[in-house]
């Protein structure tokens, strides 16, 4: 199995080109993302996600290629796609609607938030896949890594997390000053040992936002009234 990424020139988004060999298999929960294929008719076989995967993904449909085949995908211009590579060992828990596709011999589990953290944010569940494989992630612009620190801890925006090891310690909180921590978005405070993965999204069309329509007086009571941030869009 081979897969690799490609960038369209001028930020024109990214296009992923797959090359499955005999007996592999690639489940791309976003079908219609598939542009180009070559291979014998009935290597792709379209079919209902279960249940729970249309909940969490809000979509019905997927698709499972067989190799010998090649296809591509491709996504818009501000999103990105990360593929990893899990080991047995791997103890990430991801989003499941960051995700993408996944290779055959991956299985997934749930894992149930506490209650205060499915508050803030409105997710009740997090997915632990086991086995060994390749997972790719779809996000709003790049996705980064860091590393946990056992005793040092990583704030992380809470919407920009993608992944976490199941060991890490969370809590949600603010830092910095008075003024820093009331125009902040909640953090996870992470503590653990492992890697993080997190994306640029929101921060990148928030910025944005803010250099092409917002006027002066806006971004000024955005910056000076207590949680002007999150009130002020």
């Amino acid at each position: 199995m081979n897969i690799g990424i490609r960038e369209s020139g001028g930020g024109n988004g990214q296009a992923v080109d797959f090359s499955l060999g005999e007996g592999e298999a690639m489940h791309i929960l976003h079908p219609e993302q598939i542009l180009t294929y070559r291979g014998p008719s009935d290597g792709r076989s379209d079919r209902l996600m279960n249940v729970k995967g249309m909940y969490r993904k809000k979509r019905l449909i997927q698709a499972d290629m067989s190799g010998p085949c090649q296809f591509t995908a491709a996504v818009p211009p501000g999103f990105a796609i990360k593929a990893v590579e899990l080991k047995d060992y791997s103890d990430l828990l991801y989003d499941f609607r960051n995700l993408f596709f996944y290779s055959s011999g991956i299985e997934m589990h749930t894992r149930i938030l506490k209650i205060k953290n499915m508050l803030i944010t409105k997710d009740a569940v997090k997915m632990k896949f086991s086995g060994a494989g390749t997972v790719g992630l779809l996000t709003e612009g790049a996705v980064y890594e860091a590393e946990l620190h056992p005793s040092e801890p990583l704030y992380v925006d809470a919407g920009s997390l993608v992944a976490y090891p199941e060991n890490a310690r969370l809590e949600l909180t603010v830092y910095g000053n008075t003024l820093a921590s009331q125009r902040m978005n909640y953090h996870w405070k992470m503590t653990g040992s492992g890697t993080v993965l997190y994306h640029a999204g929101q921060q990148t069309s928030r910025l944005q936002q803010e250099m092409e329509q917002d006027g002066l007086l806006k971004r000024i009571l955005r910056e000076v009234i207590p949680f002007g941030g999150v009130i002020i869009k």
